[in-house]
């Protein structure tokens, strides 16, 4: 288990990395690779989705640009700030929650999609997360979880179990079967300098 696979670190590191997140994430996950990814998805204006690891807000942008409400769950109150910055904090349409996702504050069968982007690789148990995911969802409902790809050199790999979660399409599928979803499709994203640098998946809650 990687050193920020720890939710205590997860949120000290959030502390720091929070004031200057939006200047460093376009490197790592910017707005094309978004609407890549929200392409995937059946977005309609009325559904109920959730943002889960929502961050500053940057993927609960983009949802906005599909749905007319979203609820957006981060546990670092360091991000959470800089998201109402950006997008309200009391009302409509962003609805947020400081919560874990692995105990999600939401009835069984709520959200026709739900979503997360560049949060999974913080979590001790992300079966045990997703498992949580397809609870919420309505039956039929999609997932989609955006990560980090397992890179390839045995050097890099060795620095990337030390740090955090990494996992490739494989373990993605096994993952994901293993909390109950049908339909998994994987697909590889990536700014130009490194088109693989992030791996974006899918799947449905069963019927």
């Amino acid at each position: 288990m990687g050193i920020l696979e720890n939710k205590a670190r997860a949120r000290l590191f959030y502390k720091y990395l929070s004031n200057v997140y939006d200047q460093v994430n376009p490197f790592i996950w910017n707005e094309e690779m978004r609407a890549d990814a929200l392409e995937l998805l059946d977005l309609d204006e009325g559904m109920t989705v959730l943002d889960v690891g929502c961050g500053t807000g940057f993927a609960t942008e983009g949802l906005l640009e599909h749905v007319d409400e979203v609820y957006a769950l981060d546990q670092s109150e360091h991000q959470l700030e800089q998201a109402y910055a950006k997008l309200g904090k009391h009302a409509p349409p962003v609805h947020f929650h400081r919560g874990d996702a692995e105990r999600l504050p939401f009835a069984t069968d709520t959200f026709d999609v739900v979503w997360s982007s560049g949060s999974i690789e913080y979590w001790p148990n992300p079966i045990l997360a997703l498992r949580e995911f397809r609870r919420v969802l309505k039956p039929g409902g999609q997932v989609l979880v955006v990560g980090p790809n397992y890179p390839d050199s045995i050097l890099a790999q060795k620095l990337a179990d030390s740090i955090m979660l990494f996992y490739d399409e494989y373990e993605a599928d096994r993952m994901f079967k293993r909390a109950g979803f049908e339909d998994v499709k994987h697909l590889f994203q990536g700014p130009s300098y490194d088109p693989d640098v992030a791996i974006t998946t899918i799947g449905r809650a069963p019927e």
